[in-house]
């Protein structure tokens, strides 16, 4: 029997003549800018990271592809944005080994084990990123001062143990310690506006994500501005809480994905037992996606309600 794709969108279908190796191929080359920013602070070991989980990742899904008699699909460049993204997520000393173990998990447990890109619920760097945390704590706290290559703690840990707080040139231009992604803002920044430019991300969920954070932490008494710089939360907010297969559809319910991100980020960062939340947030509005979807189904054009 021959196998049919059920379209379920309303019509017209016009193609955009976008494809999804043109995406991820430009997503890939945003990264490349908190990329270089992690290079300049912590050397080429930070490019090393990159290398190893981006192999790793790439490997990872063609041997699943291959075990599963599927077409072998890794120049789409999906895996390659998975382990940079997971690279991003690491401590720059995370011994290579570890982050191998973090790319492979990401992929087989994140991705492949759903039945590959599109149909994963989770975005697959956070699994790897969060097995890493959970296995290996002691290595994934351990951080870098980019200033002399000594072992610190990042800015969210400092203000949360200590109450001392970051300079905010410093965190706006990366000079601090923390994951490679927790560099440069500024750089952050500018590749998510590319990457909304280019129409491949929607504005709602970083606007979202970042104004409940801001308007939150002021709330609560705590300065909204070293929280929109500390952490990872501008990779988050722009490269993985924008992840195409695991976000709503809708509008509506990218801005309560958003809102809802943001809620558990300041939650956790403030009483939570880590200092940073932003993975557990994005993990968590993963799951309720199904969810959001189900109840912000938009309006079908010229649909009336029955009196």
């Amino acid at each position: 029997m021959d196998d049919y794709i059920l379209i379920t969108t309303s019509s017209p279908h016009i193609h955009s003549g976008e494809s999804i190796s043109r995406i991820m191929f430009s997503v890939a080359i945003a990264l490349l800018l908190p990329t270089f920013a992690g290079i300049y602070f912590f050397g080429f070991r930070a490019l090393g990271l990159v290398i190893v989980t981006s192999i790793a990742a790439i490997l990872t899904e063609a041997i699943f592809q291959r075990l599963r008699n599927k077409p072998i699909t890794i120049t789409d460049g999906s895996a390659l944005v998975t382990g940079m993204l997971l690279a991003l997520n690491l401590p720059p000393g995370l011994p290579y080994w570890m982050a191998v173990v973090g790319a492979v998990v990401a992929i087989s447990l994140g991705k492949q084990i759903y039945g590959g890109l599109g149909a994963n619920p989770f975005n697959p760097a956070l699994i790897g990123r969060v097995f890493l945390m959970v296995t290996f704590t002691s290595p994934m706290t351990t951080w870098i001062n980019p200033v002399d290559g000594t072992t610190g703690a990042t800015p969210l840990a400092l203000m949360k143990m200590q109450g001392i707080p970051t300079d905010y040139v410093r965190l706006f231009f990366g000079n601090v310690g923390g994951s490679l992604g927790e560099t440069s803002a500024f750089l952050i920044i500018i590749g998510g506006l590319y990457l909304i430019y280019k129409g491949y991300v929607d504005w709602c969920i970083p606007a979202s994500y970042l104004g409940s954070v801001a308007i939150l932490s002021a709330i609560l008494g705590q300065d909204p501005v070293f929280h929109l710089l500390s952490g990872g939360l501008m990779l988050g907010a722009f490269f993985m809480a924008t992840d195409m297969v695991t976000t709503p559809l809708s509008r509506l319910g990218k801005m309560i994905f958003g809102i809802g991100a943001g809620f558990f980020t300041v939650l956790i960062r403030l009483y939570g037992g880590y200092p940073e939340g932003v993975s557990f947030s994005i993990l968590l509005m993963n799951a309720f996606t199904p969810l959001i979807n189900r109840f912000t189904v938009p309006k079908i054009y010229g649909e009336v309600k029955s009196r």
